[in-house]
Parts: C-alpha cells; sequence; structure tokens
C-alpha cells in the first residue's frame, strides 16, 4: 500500500537536487529568496513564507498546522552538495477524494538557468507517482511566466486551459495556464 502525501516530512534526493526539510540554519536564503521581487513576480501574493517578516518564525511554522491541516507541504530544494537551499518546493490543494496535488516551487535568482527547477519537478513527480497514493498532479502558471512553462512542458505536463481568470492576491485577476501531469 502506498502512503499518503502527508503521511511524513520527506526527504527526497535525485542525482543534482536534494528536496528537503526547511531547518533554522536556512534563514539566510529563505530570506534571499523571499525578498526578491523578480522570484515573486509570477506568484501568488498569499505564499506562506511571505506571510513572517523573521525567517526562523516561518520555518518554525511550516511543520506546524499548515502541515498537519494537509494545507501544504514545503521542501527546501538544495542542489546536492552546497548545503543551502535555493528554492522551495510545495504540494497543495489536497483533495484526497480523487487522490489529486498541485505542485509550485521558486527559486532563488541565482540558481535560474542551471537545471535546477526541471530537476525539482521531476523530483517531485516521481515521488508522488511512485511512493504516495497520488494519481493526479497539476500546476498552475502566468501566461507571461515563459521558464516555469517550459519546465513543466520538460516534466511531460501538458497545458489544459490557457488564460483562466484566478485569485492570487492582486487587485485584479491573475490570468494563469492550468496544467495536468
Amino acid at each position: 500500500m502506498r502512503k499518503k502525501l502527508f503521511d511524513d516530512v520527506p526527504r527526497i534526493e535525485g542525482e543534482r537536487v536534494v528536496l528537503r526539510r526547511v531547518v533554522d540554519g536556512d534563514a539566510p536564503a529563505l530570506r534571499e529568496l523571499v525578498t526578491s521581487e523578480r522570484v515573486y513576480r509570477y506568484l501568488p501574493t498569499y505564499l506562506f513564507e511571505r506571510q513572517f517578516s523573521d525567517q526562523h518564525e516561518t520555518i518554525r511554522q511550516l511543520y506546524g498546522s499548515l502541515f498537519t491541516n494537509r494545507e501544504s507541504l514545503i521542501l527546501g530544494v538544495e542542489a546536492r552538495g552546497d548545503g543551502r537551499i535555493c528554492g522551495l518546493a510545495e504540494f497543495y490543494g489536497l483533495r484526497d477524494d480523487v487522490h489529486k496535488i498541485s505542485v509550485g516551487y521558486r527559486f532563488c535568482e541565482w540558481s535560474w538557468g542551471r537545471g535546477v527547477a526541471s530537476d525539482t519537478v521531476r523530483l517531485m513527480v516521481d515521488y508522488l507517482y511512485g511512493q504516495t497514493d497520488t494519481q493526479i498532479i497539476t500546476a498552475s502558471t502566468m501566461v507571461e511566466n515563459l521558464a516555469s512553462a517550459r519546465v513543466l512542458e520538460k516534466n511531460d505536463f501538458i497545458r489544459t486551459a490557457c488564460g483562466v481568470e484566478e485569485d492570487w492576491g492582486y487587485d485584479s485577476p491573475t490570468i494563469a495556464d492550468k496544467w495536468f501531469c
């Protein structure tokens, strides 16, 4: 029997990246990530890690009610051997009745263009389909975020809807594409 996604906080290891629990020592890298407007320009305004001004508090809260209530599982992304996180990988929007989950990710600017995002999404998909009872994986991207769309395409996601209005916390609806893997 396969496990449920929120049974534990996994450590998912690939050849080039490791998805792992975010720890207190990751606070400086997390601060770099969450304070970058370039990183968050294509992301919802309400992401969990941006709700706290103190990154140590964010880290303390990551595996509390957010995780125990099965709202979101956020893992740090570490380039193998680097020791510091370069981004976050998130599993959210669980629909246990249909074994569906959505995935999201964000990365420090210094890691862009190195294949880290593609490797991360591949690990996420492999973990979900290989070790959990997940049967459907979805993602959303702003239509302008061509880099993220390319990451999803490289990982066999199919764009199933184009230009859908969604509430991402901005003054007006966000125009997003919907993806399925």
